[in-house]
């Protein structure tokens, strides 16, 4: 029996795994963690384990033990900190008996950072770089990005922590952050028109599956509601961008329409939060790793349904316990 292990479960993309993989592979045994033990993951796993913070000293320690005990052939990372934790730690992690689904290094490593992306996709010269500053007064940058304009941390994803700048007692709260933790950015288009793109790439810039869904945010910048949507325009884009950067394995790509240009607000290299809804429209990134990262089996394009999808907060209750 394969035994897949899925981390930080008690989170949207987490649990949102361990459903899409019993859809598709209702025999494979499943291992979900997570540092809460009342994570609500735990109700779609066969086994749970309590994990130290990703960050830790223990924590390679405790992934060594845990893996084995339980003879676990996959780590899928549910969270941004193991995958970042787990890239930065391959040696390590490359004796153990299981394998891991993890992109590109250098994809990863440039995704932690905004402005290191910026600067990878000035250096390509493409069209889809969002203008972006380090420095620059109030006067100086609403000039050059217009009235309101963001600041955006650099380490961070899901649009957390993200401020709109619509006068100059607004800037000067924030302004000291400017450079090492903050940048600044021009809004461009609308929040109707957001796109994500999921792509499971090959590694060598090809692109052999995708979904594109146009998404509306909840307010803790994780995807509300989102309809399938198809455009060749954005379809040159992405294939563009990953033929430069070659993710390997499930990928996120978020991109505003400004007008007739696509701009690309960041790249995710691992799998979405919204790979729940994908999974219904049928585009499993979840099975796609199995497949691949257990038997080097590239996906093929799947009949991707059209639909649109709602995320809302539903309640899972026991009543014969007063805990998992």
């Amino acid at each position: 029996m394969t035994t897949i292990m899925v981390t930080g479960v008690g989170a949207i993309m987490g649990y949102g795994l361990l459903r899409s993989l019993k859809r598709a592979l209702p025999d494979i045994h499943l291992i979900g963690t997570d540092i809460y033990t009342d994570a609500v993951g735990r109700a779609w796993c066969e086994r749970f384990e309590q994990a130290p913070l990703t960050a830790s000293e223990q924590y390679l320690e405790w992934l060594q033990e845990v893996t084995m005990r339980h003879e676990v052939d996959l780590v899928i990372p549910g969270i941004e900190q193991d995958v970042q934790r787990l890239s930065d730690c391959r040696e390590q992690i490359a004796g153990l008996r299981c394998r891991f689904a993890l992109n590109n290094p250098l994809l990863i490593a440039l995704s932690r950072d905004k402005w290191l992306m910026h600067q990878a996709l000035l250096d390509l010269g493409d069209e889809a770089r969002i203008p972006s500053y380090l420095s620059g007064d109030f006067s100086t940058l609403s000039t050059l990005l217009g009235l309101p304009f963001i600041l955006k941390p650099r380490r961070s994803y899901a649009s957390k922590g993200l401020v709109r700048v619509h006068d100059e007692s607004t800037f000067a709260l924030h302004a000291h952050l400017l450079g090492e933790h903050l940048l600044a950015q021009p809004i461009v288009g609308s929040d109707d028109e957001e796109y994500t793109v999921g792509v499971f790439g090959d590694g060598h810039g090809g692109v052999p599956a995708s979904i594109t869904l146009q998404r509306r945010l909840a307010q803790d910048g994780s995807t509300a509601k989102a309809r399938v949507r198809k455009d060749a325009g954005l379809d040159e884009v992405v294939g563009r961008l990953c033929k430069h950067f070659r993710p390997l394995g499930p990928t996120n790509l978020q991109f505003r329409r400004d007008g007739q240009q696509w701009k690309l607000l960041e790249i995710n290299p691992r799998v979405s939060s919204t790979s729940s809804m994908r999974t219904a429209f049928g585009f499993n990134e979840a099975a796609m790793c199995v497949d691949y990262y257990l038997h080097g089996k590239l996906p093929v394009q799947p009949n991707i349904r059209d639909g649109f999808a709602v995320r809302y907060i539903e309640d899972y209750v026991l009543h014969d316990r007063a805990h998992f």
